[in-house]
């Protein structure tokens, strides 16, 4: 049996390790990045980020920023300059007012999460989180001693949690329930008609939180109307954490802020477990992220767009395809298809596809195009493709595919 870390007899990882590894997202990009350099014709079709570059307005700020000699510690949670930039847009974008100590900045929207669960989870307490999901969610609640409640949400019902589901999986041990609109993976959104029925189960219980992911809110289609919990229901702002973050809307994704907004007590008690592990963000980055949200949106409704005309062109691709059937999703840039119909055939080399890691193995090995398994997200069998990537290697990626699924018999 191989050890779980190579390298050293004597190395003991801690116990909390032993259930959580690096994402199957990372092992597919690496595993196809690695297939890249040794020459492989390989689309990558799994990372998280646009492939647009930071505007050169966000890059001028941060260039004058360290001109100016903004390169030092800052305030331990965002400076106060870009917490006004974000109390500004939390009223103008969702009609939320806060105040300055509730709000936090941190090392990315990730470190947000991390840090709320590291300051409020005790061991056996539960996080009641909807699937598919975005798997650092149950892994940061394992890390802290919680107990991750995955449950499953159908493409019936739009991979949106129902408030019947909701209500039955709510224990008098409950103290999170986490919702990501629109959705990685599925691209599922929940307009404020999905999120009234909910809301109104966690008014019945007054004991469980609510962390709320936005971090796709800009990326949206259709005419769709992004709404957050905490505007539409105001007895539970008290009680709600909104994430967000500028690494998606703006291609910030190296930049690394993320941010959110709550309840005083808990941006508190968040600003002590960040004050011992990264302190505060970057400086350079954080006036970077002023400008970003401050600065002119021209640039934010430009990707939408052409993200939408990736979206059309990827789902209309996989819906002509015999076996796969793929959902409309409402944002972010994912889409993600059910393989169902291919399940059970043999491909020419005598692989039998009996899972969606199987046919994405297939994929990746016959048709050097790298998407993730649904079941990495809690849910098959379905994969995830992320098409925040030109339209001239999606159509390559489509055609790819459509040929491979149709070689199996």
């Amino acid at each position: 049996m191989n050890a779980p870390f190579p390298g050293s007899t004597s190395f003991r990882p801690s116990h909390r390790l032993s259930s959580i590894g690096v994402s199957e997202i990372l092992k597919i990009s690496g595993l196809a990045a690695e297939m890249k350099r040794e020459g492989r014709d390989v689309i990558i079709l799994g990372a998280g980020e646009p492939d647009f570059d930071t505007p050169d307005f966000i890059k001028d700020a941060a260039e004058r920023a360290m001109r100016a000699g903004a390169t030092k510690y800052t305030a331990l949670d965002g400076t106060p300059e870009l917490k006004a930039a974000i109390r500004t847009k939390f009223k103008r974008d969702n009609g939320l007012d806060f105040a300055q100590d509730e709000i936090t900045v941190s090392a990315g929207a990730k470190q947000v999460l991390f840090n709320a669960m590291m300051a409020t989870i005790n061991p056996g307490d539960e996080v009641i989180i909807p699937t598919p999901f975005w798997v650092t969610y149950a892994d940061i609640v394992a890390i802290v001693g919680g107990t991750p409640v995955l449950v499953p949400c159908s493409e019936a019902n739009g991979f949106r949690l129902s408030a019947e589901d909701l209500e039955r999986a709510i224990t008098p041990r409950t103290r999170w329930v986490m919702l990501n609109s629109p959705s990685n993976p599925s691209g599922a959104a929940y307009a404020e008609a999905d999120y009234r029925p909910i809301l109104d189960v966690l008014l019945a219980h007054p004991q469980v939180w609510l962390m709320v992911d936005d971090i796709y809110e800009h990326i949206v289609y259709d005419g769709f109307r992004f709404a957050t919990p905490a505007a539409i229901e105001p007895a539970l702002r008290n009680r709600t954490l909104t994430i967000n973050g500028v690494s998606k809307a703006y291609a910030m994704t190296g930049w690394r802020i993320g941010y959110g907004g709550g309840p005083s007590a808990l941006i508190r008690a968040m600003a002590v477990v960040q004050s011992q592990s990264t302190s505060c963000p970057s400086s350079v980055s954080q006036a970077a992220a002023i400008e970003a949200l401050n600065g002119p949106q021209d640039f934010v409704h430009d990707c939408c767009r052409s993200f939408q005309e990736r979206r059309d062109l990827v789902v209309g691709a996989l819906n002509r395809i015999d076996g796969i059937t793929c959902r409309v999703p409402e944002g972010a840039f994912y889409t993600f298809a059910s393989c169902a119909g291919l399940m059970g055939k043999t491909a020419s080399d005598g692989q039998r596809i009996e899972s969606d890691t199987a046919f994405t193995e297939y994929l990746l090995r016959t048709a050097g195009v790298a998407v993730v398994p649904g079941s990495a997200f809690g849910l098959a069998p379905y994969f995830r493709i992320s098409y925040a990537t030109s339209a001239v290697e999606l159509e390559d990626a489509c055609r790819r595919i459509t040929r491979a699924a149709s070689e199996l018999s």
